[in-house]
This record gives structure tokens, sequence and C-alpha cells, in this order.
């Protein structure tokens, strides 16, 4: 469940990284009020850690995984 959760976290992050590659769009900073915000830093903080324990998925035993 935690890697699921981790997983659709990073790639919300990774769509707000694209928007920002692409339009110059911020979504993160647009919602939250600027991206120096408190809630903006959070969900920047949130998405790097998800985006580390997706790295985890390199190196786990596929016949472990169910």
């Amino acid at each position: 469940m935690l890697s699921k959760l981790a997983l659709i976290i990073t790639i919300i992050g990774a769509l707000n990284w694209g928007s920002i590659g692409l339009f110059q769009f911020d979504i993160v900073a647009w919602i939250f009020g600027g991206a120096d915000t408190l809630l903006a830093r959070i969900v920047y903080a949130v998405v790097a850690r998800a985006g580390i324990w997706c790295i985890t998925f390199l190196f786990r035993n596929k016949s472990c995984e169910n």
C-alpha cells in the first residue's frame, strides 16, 4: 500500500515537473500561493520523499512482489 501511494505521489510530482518544463507553470506553487510558502514546501518535500522511496523499486526482488 505504501509503495502504491509513493508511486502515485511521484507521478503527480512528475506531472508538475512536466508542466514546469513545457509551460513554465508550477501547479503546486499556483495552488498554494507561491513556491516559497510553507504548504508548497511541504508538498515538494513529500514528493521528494516518495521519489526516494520509489528508488527501492529498482532493487526489490521481483519474486517477492505480490
